[in-house]
């Protein structure tokens, strides 16, 4: 049995069609996470729904711009959404926790200690955390894709066993209309069959979904994209049940920080530039090897010591990702240079 779970809800599974929540639905999820807990296992929430809980509590005005429309929604909605889930979380006993996220709090490297010692502690505490992006500051740039991007990141930095992607259509459909079961590790036959339509009032659609499921599939975290609609859904996939579609893990041993560090690309604070002879030195199965100052031919950005540094081979192509050893003017100054300590310990460093 998992030890540690997120589910993803997205806003279409708890908003009815005007926008407003959906009580009975969320409360259906709420049991599940209840049955969840007796079995003694840690579960992160990551739920959409603030904006859409907003447009239920009020109507805006047509001079609001767009940012300052979705900033209002958020800002009313979050208050909505997060005395529902209290209410129905303490029916059974539990607490819960509001955490909000933005980009930032995964670019910097002290924000995301901050923010995975605060979950850590909440899960120490049997509370169940209930993240959602903090609309209210984040504008375009700042943005996550979607609410599965985030879960993504949340089940890198927590080291979670599965993520359960909710949406209200029952897993990735193929041509005659059945869901399809399964994919295996690097199968991308969802491509091929999945459109990028998405619901009214999320951002995301099953495109993403695939695409996130896929990520962590690779690394050793396995995926189920469930119907949220459809009563025990999460428990009958706990239960290896016949539901949904599942991305099968591929079977890595990465650490918890490999697992961040391979969740970072968009989050990277800087560029390593290496040369021919270092890539396939780094490949190397047989060997663990570290990226040395000798082998690195240009830096862009600026980083400092703890951050993540996006590695690119002498092609130009992405090859990797890793927590560096020291800034970026020490780095710059050590440039080609033999008998200096490593850039990116192996123990940092995750290649695509």
């Amino acid at each position: 049995m998992h030890k540690k779970v997120i589910i993803k809800i997205g806003t279409s599974v708890i908003t009815k069609e005007n926008g407003e929540l959906d009580i009975a639905a969320i409360k259906q999820i709420v049991e599940q996470v209840s049955w969840l807990r007796k079995k003694n296992i840690d579960v992160i929430l990551v739920s959409s729904g603030a904006m859409g809980a907003g447009r239920g509590v009020i109507s805006l005005g047509k001079k609001s711009n767009d940012v300052t429309k979705r900033q209002v929604l958020a800002a009313v909605g979050q208050v909505s959404l997060m005395k529902t889930y209290q209410k129905l979380f303490d029916a059974f006993g539990l607490v819960c926790a509001q955490v909000l996220a933005s980009k930032d709090d995964f670019r910097d490297r002290q924000h995301f200690l901050n923010m995975k010692n605060c979950f850590e502690g909440l899960l120490d505490n049997k509370v169940i955390p209930i993240v959602n992006e903090n609309d209210v500051v984040s504008v375009t740039e700042l943005m996550f894709t979607d609410n599965d991007e985030l879960a993504g990141l949340v089940a890198g930095m927590m080291d979670v066993d599965v993520v359960m992607l909710l949406s209200t259509v029952g897993g990735v459909i193929d041509g005659d209309g059945d869901v399809i079961a399964q994919f295996d590790p690097g199968d991308t036959r969802w491509r091929d069959v999945i459109s990028s339509h998405k619901s009214s009032f999320g951002r995301g659609g099953m495109l993403t979904k695939c695409k996130m499921a896929q990520k962590l599939s690779a690394i050793g975290i396995t995926t189920h994209i469930l119907d949220g609609r459809q009563k025990g859904s999460v428990v009958d996939a706990m239960k290896n049940r016949d539901i949904g579609t599942t991305f099968v893990a591929q079977k890595r041993s990465l650490s918890a920080v490999k697992k961040w560090i391979a969740y970072s690309d968009g989050y990277e604070k800087g560029v390593v530039h290496i040369n021919e002879c270092a890539d396939p030195v780094l490949r190397d199965k047989q060997k663990a090897r570290s990226l040395l100052p000798v082998g690195v031919t240009k830096i862009d950005g600026y980083f400092e010591k703890g951050d993540v540094v996006k590695i690119k081979n002498h092609k130009n192509k992405t090859i990797g990702f890793g927590k560096v050893e020291y800034g970026s003017s020490v780095a710059y100054s050590y440039i080609g240079q033999k008998g200096r300590k490593p850039l990116v310990h192996y123990d940092y460093l995750y290649l695509v």
